[in-house]
């Protein structure tokens, strides 16, 4: 069984400012009538070790407990839609839009963002390493039938993989090099790895289990693999039970100042670089901008940096 990394310093680190968090808190959120809230979350938040450290400062700070469902962000927004969650954290940009036109959330606020990025063994049987595009990654894996192993769950991870082999002109559906795990991002790391096949995975869930895998990263940097979470609250008007109080406390402390700090320090003791890149308050085109800065700092001496739309 794969060992979960060790977090210590990075927990340290969120205990050393938990103080100031909970200064920042209204007094009154000390006391919540009702006390638990249901967070249905993309698995990458969870596997990463984010919430290990988060959700224990949320808790103390504000008297609510916490009862997370890491899920992929597609079965999040399901939950969503049947009222059984109190509040959100994915990263599926589209399919959140449709969620809010829907009028199934509310207070739909960008929280952070890292990339995605194609991983597989230090053999690269499809060549991959070098090239500048993952639609040319897709389709050289494709070429040569090289094992590809999809999380097949309809969760934001999901999604990018399908866009982009939507946008190499493969359907890879029924091809038997092409295998669907149905799990998260952890579990499904941890079988490209025995597979010794390649996977899309968010940067955050790699770095974190990389000791253990064996798998070596082989394309980064296209902008298109830019990975943008939000945090949205369930509309109370749909499903007048949710925790809205609870869902609105945890949504403001994701956007806090504080919270932010710790995501922007969160990793970078273990790995020399954030795991995550804080985004609260950003919008249009200064989100935009803020992901494009982004791409350029990582990537620097790679010119394959635009704004997305």
């Amino acid at each position: 069984m794969m060992k979960r990394p060790n977090r210590t310093g990075s927990i340290a680190l969120a205990i050393s400012i938990m103080y100031f968090i909970s200064c920042a808190m209204p007094a009154i959120a000390a006391q919540p009538q009702q006390k638990n809230i249901i967070l249905a979350t993309t698995t990458s938040t969870q596997d990463s070790g984010l919430l290990d450290v988060l959700l224990p400062i949320f808790e103390k700070a504000t008297g609510y407990l916490v009862k997370t469902i890491a899920v992929g962000s597609g079965q999040a927004m399901v939950m969503g839609r049947k009222g059984e969650a109190d509040v959100l954290l994915v990263h599926s940009p589209e399919a959140e839009e449709k969620y809010m036109a829907e009028g199934y959330g509310v207070n739909r606020r960008l929280v952070m963002h890292n990339d995605f990025i194609i991983v597989g063994p230090k053999t690269d049987p499809a060549g991959i390493k070098g090239s500048r595009s993952s639609i040319e990654v897709f389709r050289k894996i494709a070429l040569v039938n090289a094992v590809f192993m999809s999380r097949g769950d309809n969760s934001g991870t999901d999604a990018k993989e399908q866009s982009i082999w939507k946008a190499s002109g493969i359907n890879p559906e029924g091809q038997k090099w092409y295998k669907q795990t149905g799990l998260g991002m952890g579990q499904t790391l941890s079988v490209a790895a025995e597979k010794k096949a390649y996977t899309l995975a968010d940067r955050g869930t790699y770095l974190a289990l990389r000791k253990n895998l064996g798998l070596d990263i082989l394309m980064e940097g296209d902008a298109v693999l830019l990975n943008i979470y939000h945090v949205i609250e369930v509309n109370p008007a749909k499903w007048p039970k949710v925790n809205s109080e609870g869902a609105k406390a945890f949504s403001d402390f994701m956007v806090s100042r504080q919270t932010q700090d710790v995501i922007r320090k969160f990793g970078v003791d273990k790995y020399g670089s954030p795991l995550f890149f804080p985004d609260a308050g950003k919008k249009g085109r200064s989100a935009r901008q803020m992901i494009t800065n982004f791409c350029f700092l990582l990537y620097s001496n790679k010119a394959i940096c635009s704004a997305p739309a």
